[in-house]
């Protein structure tokens, strides 16, 4: 049996600047392809500074989620990218605010570089 996938795509969010999708859904997961904090309506990386930038990663990731029908009450599981694991805490906090009460599982791990130069990469898994 195969599974009917679902592109999703919004203008809420950037433009993929690869070969993939903002999104994918199946029946009852929906995949978050990684959100750099990019502005939507630009293409181009939000300011310098981390917390505007995990702030825009992670408004992304929501505005994808929204496109889906659903709400961050649906996300189980995220992982995020830093480029420099000293900035954890600060994003804890943005973190926080942004998913209230709601705790999915996670992950943060540091990478060398990401993309465009960014500081911060958040993906997530959402269930339907």
């Amino acid at each position: 049996m195969q599974t009917k996938l679902t592109v999703i795509a919004t203008p809420a969010a950037p433009k993929a600047i690869g070969p993939y999708s903002q999104a994918v859904a199946s029946e009852t997961l929906v995949f978050v392809s990684g959100q750099i904090p990019l502005d939507p309506a630009t293409g181009e990386l939000v300011g310098p500074d981390f917390a505007s930038q995990a702030e825009r990663s992670l408004a992304n990731m929501t505005a994808i989620v929204l496109a889906a029908g659903l709400d961050l009450t649906h996300v189980i599981k995220v992982n995020v990218y830093l480029t420099d694991l000293a900035r954890f805490g600060e994003f804890n906090e943005i973190y926080a605010r942004c998913f209230g009460e709601h705790r999915p599982a996670r992950a943060v791990v540091q990478v060398a570089a990401l993309p465009r130069g960014a500081q911060v990469e958040v993906e997530a898994i959402v269930v339907r």
